[in-house]
């Protein structure tokens, strides 16, 4: 159990061990997770970004491209996430003129006995993680912040709604 909680702790074995949960009887339901998260850029970067000039490439369209990839490969990545069989898997990039920032958004959806939240988070994560790679020799600076989970639905847990968040 979790200190003060009540809550038996799920990826803890008797002997406090980890282990991943066996989800092989709960039942599967459609199951959709949003994640975003944004990367700071300088002036310089932002610019060059928005006029597509980085030497390397089309940079929101690598992001893209990553993202969607990491979202496949999640239970790969995450020792005790499960590997899902994904229905849907999209990527969204769009600069934002005001804060120099790359806002990245990952939506996830698969039929499935278990939740699609990390495989968001990992797709938002490592979508800024290619951009950053694209744009490094023109910012060192840029940093990936703000990945959070902004929506949730399926499964015994219901529905969740990060407050002050679109869906």
């Amino acid at each position: 159990m979790r200190k003060g909680s009540g809550k038996r702790l799920t990826h803890v074995d008797a002997r406090g061990a980890a282990r991943m949960v066996d989800v092989s009887s709960k039942p599967e339901t459609v199951r959709v997770a949003v994640a975003r998260g944004s990367l700071s850029l300088s002036p310089e970067a932002f610019r060059a970004v928005a006029a597509n000039e980085i030497r390397k490439g089309d940079v929101m369209a690598v992001a893209r491209l990553a993202g969607i990839q990491a979202a496949k490969g999640a239970g790969s990545l995450i020792p005790l996430c499960h590997p899902i069989p994904i229905d849907h898997v999209e990527v969204s990039t769009r600069l934002d003129d005001r804060t120099h920032r790359l806002e990245i958004e990952a939506r996830v959806k698969a039929h499935w006995s278990t939740g699609v939240e990390m495989e968001a988070l990992t797709a938002v994560t490592v979508a800024g993680l290619a951009a950053y790679d694209m744009i490094k020799s023109v910012d060192k600076t840029a940093v990936l912040s703000d990945v959070r989970l902004v929506s949730k639905t399926g499964g015994r847990s219901g529905a969740y709604r990060r407050r002050g968040e679109r869906a």
